[in-house]
């Protein structure tokens, strides 16, 4: 399976197409039927009738050819898809774009003298501010040395879900990495909204497409995430493992944001923190 970037395509038409694909009529209370069934999930005509909308409605909406849906018919789709709070904005994103609805982009990789302040009166915990595309702008040493070899690659590489899926120690830093690589891809979906004019995410989704088959894959799923917290264990070179609380917040326009890891003083994961925070200051 292979995945395509963001270009001029129906993003909202290949989200709908794979979403249905994910559920089985059983899933929904329909019955399965006889024979064969050809279509992978829902066929058209039975998301079409538990939406309430016309099959040829439907059909001219997954084939692109029908650019306005309504809230009504988007929340009635969410609805059949039983999508969940992300996958639905997400939804309602992509409606917004192939509308013209949906505000011009204002790319802004700047990170204001005061936000750089707080990454430094975080130490010792790792911290960094990334953009929407999940480039690392800017860092404390805790927050780069944490993503053990990340500060090998010049700063302009430093992406977080390049790191993922192209540096080798990722797959021993992280001890799930199926888990860290499917979160950091419906992350990236999420804050990709169907943007087909985005010539840094475009480049990002070719660059990574060509070279991970993983990462391909996991694209074509369609799966949307919002990460604001979550518990980290990292299999760390340095300090061995260590299990951490990571906090994202937004700190710019379009989804700049600043990502805290942290632990409770006077446990052992703060120690190891406190080690990693040494370690970076020697280096």
């Amino acid at each position: 399976m292979t995945a395509d970037p963001a270009s001029a395509r129906n993003v909202l038409g290949e989200f709908l197409r794979a979403r249905r694909a994910r559920l089985q009529p059983t899933d929904l209370g329909l019955p399965q039927g006889t024979g064969n069934r050809r279509t992978p999930g829902l066929r058209r005509e039975e998301l079409a009738a538990l939406s309430g909308v016309s099959v040829d409605y439907y059909t001219r909406l997954e084939q692109g050819k029908e650019h306005h849906p309504s809230g009504p018919v988007l929340t009635a789709l969410a609805r059949a898809l039983r999508l969940d709070e992300d996958a639905r904005d997400h939804l309602f994103d992509l409606a917004d774009q192939l509308a013209g609805r949906a505000p011009r982009r204002r790319v802004d990789n700047t990170v204001r003298p005061g936000i750089r302040q707080i990454l430094d009166t975080l130490r010792p915990c790792p911290a960094y501010v990334r953009n929407r595309t999940n480039d690392i702008l800017a860092a404390n040493p805790e927050g780069l040395a944490l993503l053990a070899g990340i500060a090998e690659w010049p700063p302009e590489r430093r992406n977080t879900t390049r790191y993922l899926f192209l540096h080798p120690t990722a797959r021993t830093l992280y001890p799930d990495w199926t888990h860290a690589a499917r979160m950091s891809v419906a992350q990236l979906r999420a804050a990709s909204r169907g943007d087909n004019d985005d010539a840094a995410l475009t480049a990002l989704l070719e660059e990574l497409t060509a070279a991970s088959p993983e990462f391909a894959e996991l694209w074509e799923h369609h799966d949307v995430r919002h990460r604001r917290t979550e518990r980290k264990t990292l299999n760390h070179p340095v300090v061995g493992t260590l299990t951490l609380m990571y906090e994202s917040l937004d700190v710019g326009p379009d989804g700049t944001r600043l990502g805290v890891y942290q632990a409770v003083p006077g446990t052992p994961d703060h120690e190891a923190m406190t080690l990693l925070s040494l370690a970076a200051s020697a280096a």
